[in-house]
């Protein structure tokens, strides 16, 4: 079953109530403040922000005798609030209730405006009776400021051969963020809490390191497999925690690079791939909430095809559970695709794919929107905006990887993806084309770059890399609403390892704009210069960085890019200066994009900030290990 909360709008962003409700260091403060309402005998619900059955969604309040629920928004009288008929809270009188829960934070105004209304003798409780201390928000004096719930989670683990790092720069120190700091709770797999520490940050834009082997060891832990749970403190400019995760082995078997989490629980993903022959897929379920998630309300089911697999099992507040896809989906095998009917209890959830040869990698897969609809202006937009909505990735050095590409449905309106895959050498010349038709929902169409490009790759891509755009092809129909994904999966030719990466859409450096597009990250549209980071990991691992250069229309000629190195600490230890040409891309090395000396006087966890004031291009980023395993997926900026 879903959870009824609101957790994110695309026209508003996140939503910080959810957090505020559901954040782990409250838990015990909710159910203090559900036990004295419990025995204050019948109480009336006030609900002036509609917050009540969110509130009783994450929360057991079975105990309580409630006499009526009242509310001052005229649009919310008749709706149903903790089961009950909603009421105006004018027809609240205080024969009705000695107990009052006032359902909001920061009460002390709406109190008083109700005052006449309620008796002299009534107990008033309220949210604020379960606020986090002031030392752990960035705005005491407006509590549900975004800012003050900065929070994420992230996939943790730690055992005698898998290992995670996560990564990331204090970037909130660029927007002005002083003795801002990260307050950690591991969890366990079953939900129970490893360890508590503070991460402190100084005023630098410098590297954030959390790894499992220096925690378990901190920690004097056994072996585990559950998630971190984030909370900056006195952030400023973004309330969005952004993380690259690393998942490392002993050996080369395992690596793999994936992207932040995504810190709002959404009620579908996709783009989750079936087992190809000889492979495990494994779906990590990680309540994001303090309430468990019962039995059958977490489903699967081949996307595009309506009978959902439910999985019998109940999982516990915040704890972890390794769902083999197989289990419920025994015969859906590569290409298909998986929906996951994730009702909100989570956020974007991890998979781990294990092939017969014992290699590992993690990816994720992306929420799945509910809210689109078609636009029927998109097919005219190449008037205006050329290309317009179009899907940049890598082409990587074909000498040593295979690419494979495969486009995947995320609207739950997209019954057709009238879709082509255009492939660019570095340059930007266009050398190939192809067209996928009108895909349907549950399509299982794919595209080898070996067989689409010909045997003679190298001769193809001139550096012998390049990269592909997925736009839209309306040549045999179909209908688009700007929301256009894809998977894109790259095999080691030489180990067998294999690393996949998924995204979407936009419309790039236009000076012309469509809605949002092109997107801007600081600001409103158009989004036309670059902040991306890049980290330089740790030896014996060397970064990789694919950057594309996408443009729906003719922009520059060359981007004015640089690539600036700093250490662990933020200070800038030197630059470069690279260009790539408009529609084309660049693959490079950590190694040897910089000197000796400056890389050695980088050190480990240092970081290269991809600065271009002209452009927006668009990046993925990895790790190589002793020239056996990779990771890849794609980066983020600040």
């Amino acid at each position: 079953m879903a959870l009824k909360i609101e957790t994110f709008s695309n026209k508003t962003g996140g939503f910080s109530a959810f957090k505020a409700i559901g954040h782990p260091l409250v838990v015990k403060k909710a159910v203090a403040l559900i036990t004295q309402l419990a025995e204050s005998g019948p109480i009336a619900i006030f609900d002036p922000q509609g917050l009540a059955n969110a509130f009783a969604e994450v929360h057991d309040c079975s105990r309580l005798q409630i006499n009526g629920c009242y509310v001052q928004d005229v649009e919310m009288i008749g709706t149903k609030i903790f089961g009950l008929e909603a009421q105006s809270i004018t027809k609240l009188s205080p024969s009705m209730a000695d107990t009052i829960f006032v359902v909001t934070f920061d009460a002390a105004r709406v109190i008083e405006n109700i005052s006449h209304i309620l008796g002299s003798n009534a107990k008033i409780f309220s949210l604020d009776d379960m606020r986090l201390e002031d030392t752990m928000l960035t705005n005491p004096r407006r509590y549900l400021d975004p800012l003050n719930f900065a929070t994420n989670f992230a996939f943790f683990r730690d055992t005698e051969t898998n290992h995670t790092r996560l990564v990331s720069a204090n970037y909130w120190a660029g927007y002005g963020a002083k003795d801002a700091k990260i307050w950690c709770r591991l969890f366990s797999s079953t939900g129970d809490v490893l360890a508590d520490w503070e991460h402190c940050l100084d005023d630098k834009v410098s590297t954030i390191v959390i790894d499992s082997v220096e925690i378990r060891h901190r920690f004097k832990l056994n072996d585990f497999s559950g998630q971190l749970f984030l909370h900056v403190v006195g952030a400023a400019g973004h309330d969005v925690v952004k993380y690259a995760l690393d998942t490392y082995g002993n050996d080369e078997t395992a690596l793999s690079c994936t992207h932040d989490a995504n810190a709002w629980p959404a009620d579908l993903y996709g783009g989750l791939p079936a087992p190809n022959l000889g492979e495990k897929v494994v779906l990590w379920v990680q309540n994001s909430h303090p309430c468990p998630i019962t039995k059958g309300a977490i489903g699967l089911n081949r996307m595009g095809d309506k009978d959902i697999v439910w999985l019998d099992k109940e999982i516990p507040a915040f704890a972890s559970f390794p769902l083999d896809i197989s289990s419920l989906l025994p015969d859906v095998k590569w290409p298909a695709q998986i929906e996951i009917n994730a009702g909100k209890h989570f956020v974007r959830p991890r998979y781990e794919i294990t092939t017969a040869q014992g290699r590992s990698r993690i990816s994720h897969p992306n929420v799945e929107r509910s809210d689109l609809k078609t636009d029927a202006k998109i097919p005219g937009l190449n008037t205006h905006l050329g290309k317009g909505y179009l899907l940049p990735a890598p082409i990587l050095p074909c000498k040593r990887f295979k690419t494979t590409i495969l486009p995947t449905p995320m609207a739950t309106n997209q019954e057709n993806l009238p879709v082509a895959a255009v492939a660019y050498d570095h340059q930007g010349n266009e050398i190939a084309r192809h067209t996928f038709g009108c895909l349907k929902r549950n399509h299982d169409e794919y595209l080898d770059a070996d067989l689409w490009l010909g045997s003679d790759l190298e001769h193809c891509l001139k550096a012998g890399y390049g990269h592909v755009e997925l736009v839209y092809d309306f040549s045999d129909g179909g209908e688009a609403d700007g929301w256009l994904h894809g998977l894109f999966r790259y095999e080691d030719r030489h180990s067998g390892h294999a690393a996949e990466t998924s995204f979407g859409a936009h419309i790039f450096n236009s000076i012309l704009t469509y809605k949002d597009e092109p997107q801007s990250y600081a600001g409103p549209p158009p989004g036309l210069s670059t902040r991306l980071f890049l980290r330089a990991g740790r030896k014996p691992q060397d970064a990789l960085c694919h950057l594309i250069y996408p443009a729906s229309t003719p922009w520059h000629k060359f981007s004015r890019t640089e690539l600036i190195l700093h250490n662990q600490s933020g200070q800038i230890i030197a630059t470069e200066n690279i260009n790539i040409p408009c529609g084309g891309s660049l693959h490079f090395r950590y190694s040897e994009s910089f000197d000796r000396a400056s890389i050695a006087k980088a050190g480990d966890d240092s970081y290269v900030l991809i600065r271009d004031t002209t452009c927006r291009l668009f990046g993925y980023h990895g790790l190589t290990d002793r020239e056996n395993s990779f990771s890849l997926d794609h980066m983020f900026g600040f």
